[in-house]
C-alpha cells in the first residue's frame, strides 16, 4: 500500500455506506449507488457519491472500469478484512495493539444483549479454530 494513502481502516461512515452497497451489488455505476443510497437524488447526490468512490478508490477500497463509456465500480477489500484491520486499528489505538481487551468488552458488551444461539456457536468455532492452530498462546 502506498505510504501517502489513508489506509483502509479510516473508512468514513459516508464511505462505509458506498462500501456496503457495493458489497451488495458487487458492481455498480456511481448512477446506481445514487439511486440506492440517495433514492430521488439529484445532482448534488450523484457528486457526493462520486466523491465519496474517489476517495476510497484512493483508500484502495475500490477498483473501477471503464465500460461503454460508464465507469463501473467494484469492491476491492472484502468485508471481513475490514473489520479485521478496522479492529485491529481500535486495538492499536486503545489497547496497546492487544486484541483481547477489545474482544473481551465486545463480548461482555454482548452478553447484556443476549447472544443467539447462533453467535455463541460461532464464538466457540473461532475459539476452537485458534486452539487448534496454537494461536492460543502468549499475545503480543
Amino acid at each position: 500500500m502506498d505510504a501517502d494513502r489513508p489506509p483502509a481502516s479510516e473508512v468514513t461512515d459516508a464511505e462505509l455506506a458506498v462500501l456496503k452497497a457495493l458489497w451488495r451489488r458487487r458492481r455498480a455505476t456511481i448512477r446506481e449507488l445514487t439511486d440506492e443510497l440517495y433514492p430521488g437524488g439529484g445532482a448534488s447526490h450523484y457528486a457526493t457519491v462520486q466523491k465519496l468512490l474517489e476517495r476510497l478508490e484512493s483508500k484502495g477500497c475500490v477498483g473501477r472500469r471503464r465500460h461503454r463509456r460508464v465507469n463501473v465500480y467494484r469492491p476491492r477489500v472484502d468485508r471481513r478484512t475490514l473489520i479485521a484491520r478496522r479492529l485491529q486499528a481500535t486495538a492499536d489505538r486503545l489497547c496497546d495493539g492487544s486484541l483481547a481487551p477489545l474482544l473481551s468488552h465486545l463480548v461482555g458488551a454482548a452478553d447484556a444483549r443476549q447472544l443467539s444461539d447462533r453467535d455463541l456457536a460461532a464464538l466457540r468455532a473461532l475459539v476452537g479454530r485458534l486452539e487448534e492452530d496454537g494461536a492460543g498462546g502468549e499475545g503480543r
